[in-house]
């Protein structure tokens, strides 16, 4: 997803001046072709995430648009009140980058995870949100941020999610992608964890149950029409997130749901607490209950 990211930044800085990467010493070294490129169109702030995100207010107040790009949980914790006072409140045009997303960072344990960013920044008005799940749509989502006008929270992996496109498709902000069709029960989710839904609903299909698999990678504003859709047409909704299962896409979706007043048999699957364990990040992800596994275990739950 890094790669993919960093190659649609250079694209945008090619072309356009005014577009600038900032970045809070981490990934310094994954920003060297970028660097020698651009070196006027790059600044490093350090270890300063709050400060990034204030000189990144700055740079929008006077035109430019800035990336301000650095691990996700020292962005989403760290920066919050510049993001809310700085950014948000003021409606600037900042992209702001979050590399992680959810326990990616397996091995470097719940200080690097981003589990709670979108519990917060969901909540904050002018932003949008989006969670992209493969390194194509990552490609896809960084242009699609350039061209809003207004802040974008942009939710990333790192470098190793495997691509779950097969070609080319449309994305648009707020509309979500439906991977797979189904009428028995619909699976919506949202970043890298895609991959492990759609190899589950694949095994489930040996046994004649059908899943819907909703890709929803724009969080906020969410795309309440394809919930609906899944109400009416499978009555059966699973929501699967890389994330605590307070504010995030569970939450968003319930919203809707209650919204509707429809009856629907609906279930969250996320991080009850912070992150346990260490390891791959598939072995994380099943220490923390929201492996394949457990996907499927849900699903039955539910189905039956």
């Amino acid at each position: 997803m890094r790669t993919a990211y960093l190659k649609a930044l250079h694209e945008l800085a090619a072309k356009d001046k005014n577009v600038y990467a900032l970045i809070s010493d981490n990934g310094a070294i994954v920003y060297d072709d970028y660097r020698r490129d651009f070196p006027d169109q790059y600044l490093n702030l350090g270890i300063s995430e709050a400060n990034m995100i204030g000189m990144a207010a700055g740079m929008a107040s006077r035109g430019k648009i800035p990336f301000a790009y650095t691990i996700g949980a020292f962005l989403a914790y760290r920066a919050f009140e510049f993001i809310r006072n700085d950014v948000c409140l003021q409606n600037q045009n900042i992209k702001i980058v979050g590399t992680g997303a959810g326990e990616v960072y397996s091995a470097l344990g719940p200080t690097h995870h981003s589990t709670e960013d979108l519990g917060g920044l969901r909540g904050l008005p002018n932003l949008t949100v989006i969670t992209p799940a493969s390194p194509m749509e990552v490609y896809k989502a960084t242009l699609a941020a350039y061209g809003h006008e207004g802040p974008v929270y942009l939710r990333i992996g790192t470098n190793r999610e495997p691509e779950i496109y097969d070609g080319d498709y449309d994305f648009s902000i707020g509309k979500s992608v439906t991977l797979r069709e189904g009428e028995d029960i619909t699976l919506i989710g949202m970043g890298s964890i895609l991959k492990d839904m759609l190899d589950v609903a694949e095994e489930l299909e040996k046994d004649r149950i059908h899943a819907r698999v909703i890709n929803m990678h724009t969080i906020k504003p969410i795309d309440s029409e394809a919930i609906k859709k899944a109400i009416s047409e499978t009555g059966k909704i699973i929501t699967i997130e890389d994330h605590n299962i307070t504010g995030g896409l569970g939450s968003a979706v319930s919203e809707i749901i209650a919204e509707t007043g429809k009856p629907v048999r609906f279930k969250r699957l996320g991080l009850a607490n912070f992150s346990q364990g260490y390891g791959t990040y598939q072995e994380v992800k099943e220490n923390n209950n929201i492996g394949k596994s457990r996907i499927r275990e849900t699903f039955m739950e539910l189905i039956r």
